[in-house]
């Protein structure tokens, strides 16, 4: 079964392998700029109104987000590479002003990059949707909140990834802010592909380090 997913990740997950095996070097030759910033949490303007209290269940809205960023020696240049999609659901508790639970859920189907056989080759061979449709973080354990305004804090989280069918306990720093709607929420998520039986490819035209991130941006709405 490892063998199968022969590459890395989402939400997470993703596979630039595909490109190799689907169209090799053509297939690549438009990917040797490197993959936009991802998005985060910004500070509200100081007049902005901002959403009452912070208790309670918050759900993830859309205009969330979700994938992976890796970097690879592609013909002897180094590019990043990145594949998002913005088929996530989950929600989060928060009472008394912890974080007491939460669970964010990515489809790995929809995560997509620049190139369509890479992609198709990555839901089909590398993460095997059809028995590992979807990938998930989990809190752990309670985090305490700073009061949430609308200048960004850091939030330390411990919580569980699952990529591929393996979960893996993790720590994440979560950047939180609130707004008029509700509150955002960014972050990233230092991964080891071989810790989740994902193999990092190398093509001789394409080299794939063995660590990446899984990265996210949330709007919670209650």
């Amino acid at each position: 079964m490892a063998g199968r997913r022969t590459w890395w990740i989402v939400g997470g997950a993703a596979a630039v392998l595909a490109a190799g095996v689907v169209g090799g070097p053509l297939v690549y030759a438009a990917l040797e700029e490197d993959a936009p910033p991802a998005p985060t949490v910004r500070a509200q303007p100081s007049n902005a109104p901002l959403v009452a209290g912070t208790d309670g269940t918050w759900t993830v809205a859309p205009g969330s987000s979700a994938g992976y960023r890796v970097h690879e020696v592609l013909n002897g240049a180094d590019v990043t590479v990145a594949g998002t999609t913005d088929q996530v659901t989950g929600s989060v508790v928060i009472s008394g002003g912890d974080l007491t639970e939460g669970q964010v859920t990515v489809d790995v189907a929809g995560i997509t990059t620049d190139r369509s056989p890479r992609d198709a080759y990555f839901r089909d061979t590398v993460m095997d949707v059809a028995a590992h449709p979807t990938a998930t973080f989990a809190i752990t354990g309670p985090a305490d909140l700073p009061e949430l305004t609308g200048t960004p804090v850091a939030v330390p989280v411990a919580g569980e990834l699952t990529l591929a069918g393996t979960t893996r306990p993790v720590q994440v720093d979560l950047s939180v802010v609130r707004t008029a709607a509700g509150v955002d929420v960014s972050g990233s998520v230092p991964v080891t592909f071989g810790d989740y039986g994902i193999d990092a490819p190398s093509l001789g035209f394409v080299r794939v380090d063995d660590q990446g991130a899984v990265e996210f941006f949330l709007h919670l709405t209650r």
